[in-house]
């Protein structure tokens, strides 16, 4: 007989936020300084394109920095850098990161920037990245950040959809081993690119020093002449940031971001979802192109008055499988916030955690991982060495804050290992079955959102409500559609089993294997092609592609493999850990023509994948099988 979750403070708020969501989250409100109070907490006068907080006004950058200085809180520590990469760290208190980033943002208003402009990020791992985020926020402008690991190809559909006046990038980023030059690739992406931007402004690294060209600005020449600019009050409706997501049709996604409910609902989360507070130290291991970068590295720390952590390095290779503990050392990390497939590196480096000795852990109170799927040994592994709580979380790009944690301010719940706990209050989270109805607690199915979604969710896509809404709400009506699959068990714990379409997980990052495809697809020996993620130890999937030649195609296998791993590191990037390319005879399809990729996986993680009766010859299959279980 399983133990039910104790309704106290947890089940108290999660209930009320589904019985008065204007209640609960007018009082969650007032955590924010807002310029006007918003007279409606929730809209849906135009649904399902709910919007939160309409007619408040604010300013997300004068909520994470302004504030906190004009509190009397300016020495407080706000940002701490770490680059073992190029052996420099450096501090910033709050009053010191709000200089720099009103300074910027007069670089940028003196390149013609204006409220809801947008301007594009392409960044490492510095605190300029940081800063440029803020500026653009500080003016009121829309920030799309691109990772800087992404191909020129990939960035100039960007650039293109975005549409930025100006662009923020780096001369280079800083890799284990190798300096990665941004400045060619960024030059590259703008020739290819239909949209023309105003200007450039590139930090020069003296790792690799770029050059200039007629629309490049040095960042330091334009910094130092620049005039400080203030705060732009705007609607809490206005959007934030654009930031892409890979999309199943190979297309990003630009998923939106709002002021207001987006500043509300990180509030709250620092709060009751990690424990963190004024002056508290939180780690959050990402980067800040993906959306646990722009969430937790930059905007929910500093708005919550803590110090946030900008780490330039790797958890293994710089130098060793040490680094993380020595940087919650150095620093007295109360939170590490990282992916799981950080601790399995680190776990495959050094077994025994023998390297964690010698550093002073007692600061740390939390292990928070998120971005795929904690598998119960990784689980097991970081609890035994470090004997603290290791918590599960599960959320989207498109939901920007947990849907489904363990909130361990609000009340510490029991852990279940492989789970991530209970919903968070403001979603009302249901499992569904083909047909859309209920399932069962501790039935498998489709986890979907009922709509309103809460706070800081995306309202939209950006540029395409008709895609925003076929994309999520079509699915389900009434619901939104997390395209992940799972169940609820009896005692209100989610399971999150993986993806119920073809994007793939790879690091904590997810891509497109349309987008995959769609690369392997050109080369010229191929007749027809499948990308699928198969499960791995360290990264949680990979891509592994299946190929079927032309006829009387003629090539080494291994040279194959070569030219189609070089093009879509090309076109995708190194990110994509794209390495394997299997020569099959044909690929099992249905009888309409579609290719059973979920099949293919299946057999590939070595489930007992019956054969669907859609199967056009089963003869395919079974001459598939050996080769996708890798015999």
């Amino acid at each position: 007989m399983s133990q039910a979750v104790d309704t106290g403070a947890y089940q108290r708020e999660r209930d009320r936020s589904i019985e008065d969501p204007e209640g609960f989250w007018r009082d969650a409100a007032a955590a924010i300084d807002w310029d006007v109070e918003p007279p409606i907490v929730l809209d849906r006068s135009d649904a399902p394109y709910y919007r939160w907080f309409t007619g408040g006004r604010l300013n997300t950058c004068f909520n994470a920095l302004d504030r906190h200085v004009l509190a009397g809180h300016g020495e407080r520590l706000a940002l701490v850098y770490d680059s073992p990469v190029t052996g420099t760290a450096d501090t910033y208190s709050y009053s010191r990161l709000l200089d720099e980033v009103a300074t910027f943002a007069g670089v940028l208003r003196g390149l013609g920037v204006e409220k809801g402009d947008r301007v594009l990020l392409y960044m490492p791992m510095v605190p300029e990245a940081v800063i440029a985020m803020l500026a653009t926020a500080r003016l009121g402008a829309v920030h799309s950040v691109v990772f800087g690991g992404f191909a020129p190809h990939e960035l100039a559909i960007r650039i293109d959809d975005a549409t930025p006046k100006v662009v923020v990038s780096a001369s280079c980023g800083i890799e284990p081993g190798r300096v990665v030059e941004y400045k060619p690739m960024l030059d590259r992406a703008l020739e290819a690119a239909d949209h023309t931007v105003d200007a450039t402004v590139i930090l020069q690294r003296p790792q690799a020093v770029a050059e200039m060209g007629e629309r490049d600005h040095d960042w330091r020449a334009l910094a130092a002449a620049a005039e400080p600019a203030g705060c732009v009050s705007v609607e809490a409706t206005d959007p934030l940031y654009v930031l892409y997501t890979s999309g199943t049709t190979g297309k990003p996604k630009g998923i939106v971001r709002d002021n207001g409910g987006h500043a509300v609902a990180l509030a709250w989360s620092m709060r009751n979802v990690y424990d963190i507070g004024a002056g508290d130290v939180f780690w959050a291991a990402s980067d800040v192109g993906w959306v646990v970068g722009h969430s937790y590295i930059v905007y929910a720390p500093l708005i919550a008055g803590a110090t946030t952590v900008v780490y330039e390095g790797k958890p293994v290779g710089t130098p060793d499988a040490s680094a993380f503990w020595r940087v919650i050392a150095t620093y007295g990390v109360k939170a590490l916030f990282t992916a799981p497939t950080a601790f399995r590196a680190i776990k495959k480096e050094d077994p025994d955690a023998s390297l964690r000795a010698g550093h002073d852990l007692s600061s740390l109170q939390t292990l928070f991982l998120a971005g795929e799927r904690l598998d119960p040994d990784t689980y097991h592994w970081a609890s035994d060495i470090l004997g603290i709580p290791v918590v599960d979380n599960w959320w989207q790009t498109e939901t920007g804050w947990p849907i489904a944690a363990n909130p361990r301010g609000l009340e510490p719940l029991p852990i279940k290992p492989g789970s991530p706990s209970v919903i968070m209050p403001g979603y009302d989270v249901r499992v569904l079955d083909e047909r859309g109805l209920p399932v069962e607690p501790g039935q498998e199915g489709n986890i979907s959102i009922r709509l309103p979604l809460p706070p800081g969710t995306l309202p939209t896509l950006w540029n395409d409500d008709k895609r925003y809404v076929d994309s999520y709400l079509a699915v389900f009506s009434g619901y939104y559609a997390t395209g992940d699959g799972g169940y609820i068990d009896e005692d209100g714990y989610i399971f999150v089993m993986g993806r119920t379409d073809d994007v793939i997980n790879v690091a904590g990052h997810r891509l497109s294997t349309g987008s995959m495809e769609a690369v392997v697809a050109t080369h010229p020996m191929v007749a027809e092609c499948a990308v699928i993620g198969v499960h791995d130890q360290l990264k949680g999937q990979i891509p592994r592609a299946f190929v079927v030649l032309k006829a009387g195609a003629d090539i080494d296998p291994k040279q194959l493999e070569k030219e189609i791993v070089a093009s879509v590191r090309d076109e995708i990037g190194p990110v994509a850990a794209f390495k394997s390319v299997v020569i099959v005879p044909g690929l099992p399809k249905t009888r309409s023509g579609k290719i059973l990729r979920r099949t293919m996986r299946g057999i590939a993680d070595g489930r007992p994948e019956a054969p669907p009766s859609t199967i056009d010859d089963i003869s395919v299959l079974d001459v598939l099988r050996p080769l996708l279980q890798g015999d």
